[in-house]
């Protein structure tokens, strides 16, 4: 007996136990990911706003992994990760504020496998549109209709997962679907010069909007025909104030240049339309319509009220009075106080910026996000 004893206790070793609490824990995470109460999953789709390394694993212009990016963002010890800011992005706000224990994992990436897809995954892409021409100065992105495509595939992965029946529960109602995109469609292809590939030579701004809103019913109606029932969608933001267009127009500081605002006015105006065509027939969906173009202009009009300094000069970049022509590498001038400044780089926000305008989304009123916010939505 005390021979069994003795040989049942020199296999209870400290790796043993140290085995038996990760296999524990990674059960109970498990658990939380597939059966707990709150936000499940957040799907992210559309373009460096959002992107949180896919374009690391893409042969592309348009990369975020260099250095000073990703300085602030404390998951990755201030290494850069492919995020086009200095810390974190809305989306990681968001799934933050929603109860999500993990960040969803960038599709392109390695990890993207097994149980960590059921916290999420990300498909945005830097340079991306909803038109498959846009971004094509980058020479490689992934664009809408190949990113509804990789979501498929992950689709079928939650089905072998959970078991079709779960899996089907797991993304209409437990899931959030956020798209943020539209911006590269005018900044990376309509307003392109001429002598470019912009669409602008063959196509008249409301053509060119028509066509926007085309593709992307087919592209939203689709995403619903795969399961997704709970939607947000960004409209395109005043991206004649971002610093790149006040340098390269050579304006003051409290001046935008009006032909990029007056397109995404108007795309926006269709997009708000859409959604609520969409939540009319498409049966159990709920479209959320997110008003980013008034929560960015209110940033950068009172900006000083929000405790910034500058909402025209881009805290790293170089060129012009607003260092927004060349994007934020390690050669590039950066600000001493990056929360200061409501812009990171040429096109993109800071993470103080981030945080001002996701936590507005999570819980604000329906003059800004509607017809509910993302709280609302997760709890829908």
């Amino acid at each position: 007996m005390m021979l069994a004893m003795a040989i049942t206790r020199s296999y209870i070793t400290p790796a043993l136990v140290g085995l038996v609490l990760l296999l524990i824990n990674n059960l109970s995470d498990f658990a939380y990911a597939a059966e707990s109460e709150g936000l499940g999953a957040s799907f992210i789709f559309g373009d460096s706003l959002v992107d949180s390394g896919n374009n690391n694993y893409l042969p592309t212009l348009s990369k975020a992994n260099v250095r000073p990016n990703g300085i602030d963002f404390k998951a990755s010890g201030g290494n850069p990760t492919g995020r086009y800011t200095n810390g974190r992005t809305i989306g990681d706000i968001v799934g933050e504020e929603l109860g999500q224990p993990n960040y969803a994992v960038p599709y392109l990436a390695p990890n993207a496998t097994g149980k960590a897809i059921l916290y999420g995954v990300n498909y945005a892409s830097g340079g991306a549109g909803i038109m498959n021409a846009t971004g094509r100065i980058f020479v490689n992105r992934v664009g809408m209709d190949i990113q509804i495509d990789y979501f498929n595939e992950t689709r079928k992965q939650i089905d072998k997962l959970l078991g079709p029946s779960k899996a089907k529960e797991y993304v209409s109602k437990r899931s959030i679907f956020s798209i943020t995109v539209g911006s590269n469609d005018f900044l990376n292809n309509y307003m392109l010069p001429v002598i470019s590939i912009g669409a602008r030579i063959s196509q008249t701004p409301d053509a060119f909007v028509d066509d926007l809103i085309s593709h992307f019913r087919a592209q939203l109606t689709r995403l619903y025909q795969l399961g997704a029932r709970k939607f947000v969608i960004g409209n395109v933001g005043p991206i004649g104030c971002i610093p790149y267009q006040k340098t390269i127009n050579q304006l003051n500081q409290d001046q935008c240049v009006e032909l990029p605002n007056k397109l995404a006015v108007k795309y926006n105006g269709r997009l708000k339309d859409l959604l609520a065509e969409l939540n009319d027939n498409l049966p159990g969906s709920t479209f959320v319509y997110a008003n980013v173009y008034d929560l960015v202009s209110e940033l950068i009009t009172n900006y000083d009220k929000y405790g910034f300094t500058t909402a025209s000069r881009a805290c790293c970049g170089n060129g012009g009075q607003y260092a927004g022509i060349v994007p934020c590498g390690p050669t590039s001038s950066m600000c001493s106080d990056r929360s200061k400044h409501v812009f990171w780089d040429p096109y993109h926000p800071s993470e103080a910026a981030n945080l001002i305008l996701a936590k507005k989304l999570v819980d604000g009123d329906t003059r800004v996000i509607s017809p509910m916010n993302l709280r609302q939505l997760r709890d829908h």
